[in-house]
């Protein structure tokens, strides 16, 4: 989960599918360039999105999608557009009967394009995804069938800067629970360094941060306003206004709060699995914790991360090789490669065991990468994207002192309810 503007495309394509105008999520989309095509199928030509474009025809993962496609016969046309521009130019291929012949799209956008009718099955290609940990597979699962295989998965954890916890004559082995982790947070604060950063602004990000504490409190997203979320919005309106956690959360990115957390000034960090590159870069030693429940043990997590899809064709006989490419991407080799590359955690345990074997700094994220659940996951589908952002809106309103914490989730839920019927 690393897109700053993954909030808008949400909730535009959950506004376009609900409405059944497809083209509509163009005009969602921050770029004006039109949608790649993907009409020149002849010549054994198969056409591949993504949203890496910060890896270009010279890196890893653009040779693998090359190799794959060499193995399976046929030249891949590779286009690499951003997350929101991916999805929105889906949709709209989708509609024109364009579409490319394998897609890697980002897991919350699998039941937005599966309600729009643009993506096969997988057991309907023959794709086999029984090795997949089922709270991986479950972000691409809509009515119980797969609509895609993870490339892998990166979650939430709390890193924390050894050094400071030291002085402060904390143990991060006795964090455990809430109540642990804020008296851990309160010896910091004596100890004159400060205490914990995270995310919280009014986007995905901050609905992204803030479920290992809603979900840890026993919190469901069709009840924002339960006694369970109001708990976990009260923790972090109680760290704000003790000064355990800075005012600044409320416009924090992941990245800029990673930032902070890497001046050496803070106890504490909740990010993701793909700032282990800068945390060794961080110049101060560091450790990783899974983020606690509120009665002890690992909180659940979402689940961030890519899922490879092949999209609907009006030739049913490309899904044949279609399949082969997938296939090679998401075999074991190719995920050990893709998911060091990425810093993600691979979807079946067999890789997992051997990222760790070469890295054992990946243990507690495997860990919390087995804790997490997709955030569509459950039935929610489409309705996630629209409840989130009335998430985030209640966040925003109780750290910032507009309304109560139990107010703002009322407000949150009343919405929510309206909305999603």
């Amino acid at each position: 989960m690393r897109s700053v503007s993954r909030h808008v495309m949400l909730a535009c394509l959950a506004t376009a599918t609900a409405v059944g105008v497809l083209a509509s999520a163009s005009a969602c989309s921050s770029s004006s360039k039109t949608a790649p095509g993907s009409s020149a199928k002849a010549g054994g030509t198969y056409t591949f999105w993504d949203p890496y474009p910060q890896f270009d025809a010279t890196s890893d993962w653009a040779k693998l999608v090359s190799s794959c496609g060499t193995q399976a016969g046929v030249t891949v046309k590779r286009t690499s557009l951003d997350t929101t521009d991916l999805a929105n130019k889906a949709l709209l291929a989708g509609q024109q009967g364009n579409s490319p012949d394998v897609m890697l799209v980002d897991n919350p956008v699998v039941s937005t394009l599966v309600e729009a009718g643009i993506l096969n099955k997988t057991t309907d290609l023959g794709l086999d995804t029984s090795a997949i940990q089922p709270n991986i597979i479950g972000a691409g699962t809509v009515d119980k069938s797969a609509y895609g295989i993870p490339i892998g998965a990166n979650t939430l954890a709390l890193y924390y800067n050894t050094d400071i916890l030291a002085k402060a004559g904390v143990d991060p082995a006795s964090i455990t629970d809430w109540a642990s982790l804020t008296a851990a947070l309160q010896k910091v604060k004596a100890a004159g360094k400060k205490g914990i950063t995270f995310s919280a602004i009014g986007t995905e990000e901050g609905s992204f941060q803030f479920l290992p504490w809603f979900w840890g409190a026993g919190a469901d997203l069709t009840k924002l306003d339960s006694a369970q979320g109001d708990a976990a919005l009260s923790l972090w309106k109680g760290w704000v206004g003790a000064g355990l956690a800075p005012n600044d959360v409320l416009s924090n990115t992941q990245t800029t709060s990673w930032q902070e957390f890497a001046t050496g000034q803070y106890a504490f960090g909740e990010n993701g699995t793909w700032q282990l590159g800068n945390a060794a870069k961080a110049g101060f030693k560091y450790g990783v914790i899974s983020i606690p429940a509120q009665a002890g043990g690992p909180a659940p997590a979402p689940t961030g991360g890519e899922f490879v899809t092949v999209p609907v064709q009006k030739d049913s006989s490309r899904y044949a090789t279609s399949k082969k490419i997938v296939s090679c991407l998401t075999n074991d080799t190719n995920l050990l490669a893709t998911d060091t590359t990425l810093s993600y955690i691979a979807p079946v345990a067999a890789v997992q065991t051997q990222q760790v074997a070469q890295n054992a700094a990946l243990k507690p994220w495997v860990a919390a990468v087995a804790a997490a659940k997709g955030r569509t996951s459950n039935g929610l589908g489409t309705k996630y994207p629209i409840i989130s952002e009335q998430l985030w809106t209640a966040v925003q309103g109780a750290l910032s002192g507009s309304k109560s914490p139990q107010a703002a989730l009322a407000a949150a839920q009343q919405t929510a309810a309206s909305k999603t019927g």
